[in-house]
């Protein structure tokens, strides 16, 4: 059977991560959405997105298709359904279609399907950006069931404090003198070739994914999954960077999610709870103002290819966009648009070409080029996000 993961509805209520990739491509847990299903269903899978995306994430169509929306994450009562249905049936969730099965060209009218209610009650579903993290401790739960079943971590070395070691896995090629774990609240996952120096105390549940570093005397507490090839240090509680992104010195972020190739400056801290105790608002793109997030903590959300300066401080419920760079005293305000240069004193359109050499020289650290399709998808965003920025 060919899979096909489909943004859904959801996509607006995803933006910014979802100006630079399709949903299924958003990480929660220790995987991606598109590896977490690809991992249950034992196929690869192709896309439906946004047309300027879809260059970089085609769909593969053949005669008989799957399409699941991937704002839902695969349970095994789900994926059980899911590769059990024939032609002419779909599965919902209320008014949401979860998934349904199509034909190469067919025109699909849900009147004439077969509608599948989905009764079980592990449903999972990301609807808003704030579920990435505040959903995250159950995703990497699940994520590291899925990865170690039936296999046998690497040794906790002798030098390790570990609490509950059993809820405790190492992968190959992994580093961690001298540092302290603690997978009472949660399993920790330490991915290949990943690195904790010393000093470093981390409490589950937590996600350490491959070629990432925690520096020297890092304090993390659970609910955090640090992506691949990304660092961090300092403070950091209940956070999810996707992949390629840096904290790697002192100060606070909490309550956070951040995209791909992200830097925040030596001693920057985010507000995660408002001084009343009130509930956060945050910026929503699709009704263009401030949404109730319904949580007393929550805190800061950046764009892909974005960075703050040293000593940046943002206020609770802050949300910034793709390739902004901020610096300077004082707080900037809550909602910062993509492409922008600056501050609390004000801001400056950030031109492509200058975001773009910052992001060729940032990648070519890692050996990754910034591509022609990277270039068109940032294009597109530039002039999209016109209607925020004060040109």
């Amino acid at each position: 059977m060919n899979y096909i993961l489909f943004d859904g509805t959801v996509r607006n209520q995803l933006l910014p991560f979802t100006y630079t990739r399709p949903v299924a491509d958003i990480r929660i847990g220790i995987l991606t959405i598109r590896e977490k299903w690809e991992r249950f269903l034992g196929y690869t899978t192709s896309t439906v997105t946004e047309e300027y995306l879809s260059d970089k994430w085609p769909m593969v169509e053949f005669p008989e298709n799957v399409m699941i929306n991937a704002s839902y994450l695969p349970t095994p009562n789900l994926v059980t359904i899911i590769k059990g249905m024939t032609e002419g049936q779909a599965i919902f969730d209320g008014e949401e279609v979860i998934a349904f099965y199509t034909k190469e060209d067919q025109e699909v009218d849900f009147d004439t399907y077969d509608i599948i209610e989905y009764t079980f009650e592990d449903l999972f579903k990301i609807e808003h950006t704030w579920d990435i993290f505040s959903k995250n401790a159950r995703a990497i739960a699940e994520d590291y069931a899925l990865l170690t079943e039936e296999r046998t971590s690497q040794p906790i070395p002798q030098m390790v404090v570990a609490l509950n070691a059993a809820d405790i896995f190492i992968e190959e090629g992994a580093k961690l003198p001298l540092c302290s774990l603690n997978a009472e609240n949660g399993p920790i996952y330490i991915g290949k070739d990943a690195e904790i120096m010393e000093g470093s105390m981390i409490r589950g549940p937590f996600a350490l994914c491959e070629h990432a570093t925690v520096k020297m005397g890092a304090k993390i507490y659970g609910g955090t999954t640090v992506g691949p090839h990304c660092k961090v240090g300092g403070e950091v509680n209940n956070v999810v960077l996707f992949g390629y992104s840096s904290k790697g010195h002192d100060g606070f972020l909490g309550n956070t999610v951040l995209g791909e190739w992200c830097n925040i400056g030596a001693d920057s801290n985010n507000s995660n709870l408002k001084n009343n105790y009130a509930s956060v608002k945050l910026w929503d793109y699709e009704t263009g103002r401030f949404a109730n997030t319904g949580l007393q903590f929550c805190g800061l959300m950046m764009g892909d290819h974005s960075k703050c300066g040293i000593n940046t401080m943002f206020n609770t419920g802050t949300v910034i966009g793709v390739a902004t760079n901020i610096f300077g005293s004082g707080f900037p305000r809550n909602f910062v648009p993509s492409f922008q240069w600056g501050g609390a004193n004000g801001f400056v359109t950030h031109l492509p070409k200058k975001a773009y050499e910052t992001a060729r020289i940032a990648m070519a650290r890692r050996d990754i080029e910034l591509t022609e399709q990277d270039e068109a998808i940032l294009n597109h965003v530039f002039e999209e996000t016109k209607q925020y920025r004060r040109e």
